[in-house]
């Protein structure tokens, strides 16, 4: 053999040695990946409008740069649609990824607990080893279950309070925070939690959930004079007359008429006891209860003045929220934390905040069917990413197992959204999304209703005390107020929407009558306000 071949030789079996002494040095299709961490933070009642990423009506004047920075370092969504506008419900479908007729919990007023024995993501993370934790707002009722640690907002309401609030945690003790900010209490537990987690070799799911911006509204400490000389824009359907809309017309969530005194922080009389201080407190709720902060205002300065009370302080706590998100992704950054880590931002619905002169969400209409959903994941999502993609809050769960590694249950109706974040979707997850609210008469008079919405058309129907039908086109008619249901030229349309919606129904096993489901509706009424299943 000559010297040559000698070499070749030397190098070969040097090469083969290390191949079978030390293969981890050698990456291979079979070298398991690390599975990504997850930080889930969720607000109440956030909108659109009031996130400066999708450039709404407030953008310019109240700009969110840390909540923003999550979908310019990531993927911005723009219509991921809640199943069910309101708190409770909707962050029940996130957890379980199902209806609200099939997890449950349909409704907040008198609607009963969660079940808190079923099947939820947390639980598959934590069966599948990771750590889990729930730290802020809770609303379902039961103590959180599938968490090595909680520590939520407590009260008999479950919505807990924006000054010493109140938590229940781990072991079921009550922990109360005097003197502090809810914000600032969430704040500070979620990253101290992160900072002392028992696991460190496991990877964790974190939900950072905030009370804020739920009413009433209450910012914290260095918030109360921001915006103060701002005069905010009002949106376009501020003065909506909800022509064509009956349903609309008769709900109780008009700024000019059924704000209370408290949500506008004007003072009470001292010397009040607790029972007539919450009756001075209240008025305004119902129709009829008009007030005036000076006895010369017109109905419309009324109505306005009440409006820029209103949206100062909802913008005021949502600058609290946003620096609290900038706080928990600079801790990310600074312990090394970012680059595997999955961070999701999103609430539980949106809100109106004066389109059509309303507070409150509910309604199947644009500004409450949207929540914000904003997702950052390093090396696997370009960043800029905008995504117009129709997806449901019930479409959490099946992603946030799948970004993990973890099968989805059969038994979950969501859709994993995955292949829209490594953009590798051949074709659209759905072409319509079907929508259900229960909630009634309590807390706003929203009529129960259903509908489907497609990228272009939203048809509804209210089915309880009236048997109204409702069409939009979204591309002629983005504010939702030209009801073209009775346009005769739209049959055709009404027809294939309707055949749709059907199928949309027995697909997600609500194909109940109307006849059912105004039975349903009174036993819920009759019963204390809660939801049975129709016979």
């Amino acid at each position: 053999m000559n010297s040559k071949n000698y070499f070749y030789l030397l190098v070969t079996v040097f090469i083969f040695s290390l191949i079978s002494c030390n293969k981890a040095f050698i990456p291979t299709s079979e070298t398991p990946k690390k599975k990504p961490n997850i930080l889930f933070i969720m607000t109440d009642d956030h909108a659109l409008a009031a996130i400066s990423a999708y450039q709404g009506f407030l953008a310019k004047v109240a700009p969110t740069p840390n909540i923003d920075r999550i979908g310019r370092e990531g993927v911005r969504f723009n219509n991921m649609l809640c199943t069910n506008s309101i708190c409770g419900p909707s962050r029940a479908s996130i957890i379980t990824g199902k209806y609200s007729h099939v997890n449950g919990f349909f409704k907040n007023e008198g609607g009963g607990d969660f079940d808190s024995s079923q099947q939820t993501f947390p639980k598959l993370l934590q069966s599948a080893g990771y750590e889990t934790a729930v730290i802020g707002k809770w609303h379902l009722g039961t103590a959180p279950t599938g968490f090595d640690y909680y520590k939520v907002l407590f009260n008999k309401e479950g919505q807990g309070t924006y000054f010493d609030p109140v938590f229940e945690t781990t072991g079921n003790k009550i922990i109360e925070e005097k003197g502090k900010h809810s914000t600032a209490v969430i704040k500070e537990d979620a990253i101290n939690w992160l900072k002392n987690r028992r696991k460190k070799d496991s990877p964790f799911m974190l939900m950072y959930q905030f009370k804020a911006p739920h009413r009433p509204w209450e910012p914290g400490p260095g918030y109360e004079k921001y915006l103060e000389d701002v005069t905010i824009p009002y949106p376009t359907t501020f003065n909506d007359d909800y022509k064509g809309r009956e349903a609309a017309k008769e709900a109780w969530m008009r700024i000019d008429g059924h704000m209370n005194r408290k949500d506008v922080k004007i003072k009470p009389p001292k010397g009040l006891s607790e029972e007539e201080l919450n009756v001075w407190n209240s008025f305004g709720n119902n129709d009829g209860e008009f007030w005036t902060p000076d006895a010369t205002m017109t109905d419309t300065q009324r109505k306005e003045w009440k409006y820029q009370h209103y949206i100062k302080d909802y913008l005021r706590v949502v600058k609290g929220v946003d620096d609290a998100v900038g706080d928990m992704l600079k801790y990310l950054d600074e312990s090394g934390l970012a680059e595997n880590t999955i961070v999701v931002y999103t609430s539980d619905q949106g809100f109106y905040l004066g389109e059509h002169g309303w507070f409150d969400k509910r309604f199947m209409y644009e500004e409450s069917l949207h929540m914000p959903l904003l997702v950052r994941y390093p090396n696997h999502i370009a960043a800029g990413t905008v995504s117009n993609e129709l997806l449901l809050n019930i479409d959490f769960a099946p992603t946030l197992l799948s970004l993990a590694g973890i099968e989805t249950p059969k038994d979950i109706q969501g859709k994993s959204f995955v292949p829209v974040l490594e953009n590798k979707k051949a074709k659209p997850l759905r072409d319509a999304v079907y929508y259900h609210y229960y909630e009634y008469p309590y807390w706003h008079h929203v009529q129960p209703h259903y509908g489907i919405r497609t990228e272009r058309y939203k048809l509804i129907h209210y089915y309880y005390d009236k048997d109204n039908w409702e069409l939009f086109d979204l591309k002629k008619d983005p504010f939702e107020v030209n009801n073209v249901y009775n346009n005769s030229a739209n049959a055709a349309l009404i027809s294939n929407l309707k055949t749709r919606l059907e199928e949309l129904k027995k697909e997600y096993k609500m194909d109940l009558s109307d006849e059912a489901l105004k039975k349903m509706t009174k036993l819920s009424i009759d019963r204390r306000y809660r939801v049975e299943p129709a016979n």
